[in-house]
């Protein structure tokens, strides 16, 4: 099986998925701004903006819909690995569960790869640390704490482990610049803020991180796969 080649159109698909879905929340909130119809505002002497609770759920669309599309990323990730275990032929043993346990799947794989293959996801010249991201932001999407709002934030364990987020919005942290970023993730958890371009980005990282695993030409024990290929995202 190609395993790649299935990955990759996931990933395809997600891309197309966000960018078609969040084209007419996009263009709602920009006629609101423009004061184009049919959000021309009428005479009016109140103070609120026109149109404001048309913007906020425009708004809020694209905020689930990006939070969507990580999920789907983490999962589509998730399943690579998990078929690669499959096609590799060395199922996970009980020495290797405590660790997916206790640190989630992909420092799970990630020891698993290093002890049965030896193949060192540290020695990958990509950002492990937004892979990890991803996986970390889908986590919370899947586990919100609140029913009175559509957004999701960070927990304070959260930030512990990374305590500047990639999925952020950064004007959250401008009040705190200039505080220590460990007392500024207590004094303010941030939302989950995936834009198109930090999806983009997270999407391309994905595909980086498979070539270059695919491109090592180990050899699995039931199966090798077609490592001469060189499809990129």
């Amino acid at each position: 099986m190609d395993i790649q080649f299935f990955l990759l159109h996931r990933l395809e698909f997600i891309e197309q998925f966000y960018k078609n879905s969040a084209a007419p929340f996009v263009e709602r909130k920009r006629k609101i701004e423009a004061e184009e119809e049919p959000f021309v505002p009428p005479y009016s002497e109140d103070c609120e903006p026109p149109f404001l609770a048309e913007w906020i759920e425009a708004d809020e669309s694209l905020h689930v819909l990006g939070q969507s599309c990580i999920s789907m990323l983490a999962a589509s990730f998730h399943l690579y690995l998990k078929t690669w275990e499959r096609q590799i032929g060395i199922p996970i043993d009980e020495s290797l569960r405590p660790c997916f346990k206790k640190n989630g799947w992909f420092h799970g794989y990630k020891t698993y790869f290093a002890e049965r293959l030896g193949i060192r996801f540290e020695d990958s010249p990509c950002n492990l640390s937004l892979l990890e991201e991803v996986l970390l932001a889908r986590n919370r999407v899947q586990h919100p704490e609140s029913i009175t709002t559509h957004s999701t934030h960070y927990s304070d364990s959260d930030l512990k482990k990374q305590p500047r987020p990639f999925f952020v919005d950064e004007k959250e942290f401008d009040p705190f610049a200039d505080v220590d970023e460990g007392v500024r993730s207590w004094l303010m958890p941030p939302a989950v803020h995936v834009t198109a371009e930090k999806l983009l980005s997270a999407l391309s990282e994905v595909a980086r991180f498979t070539k270059w695993l695919e491109d090592l030409d180990f050899h699995p024990r039931r199966s090798s796969p077609n490592l001469a290929r060189q499809k990129s995202f």
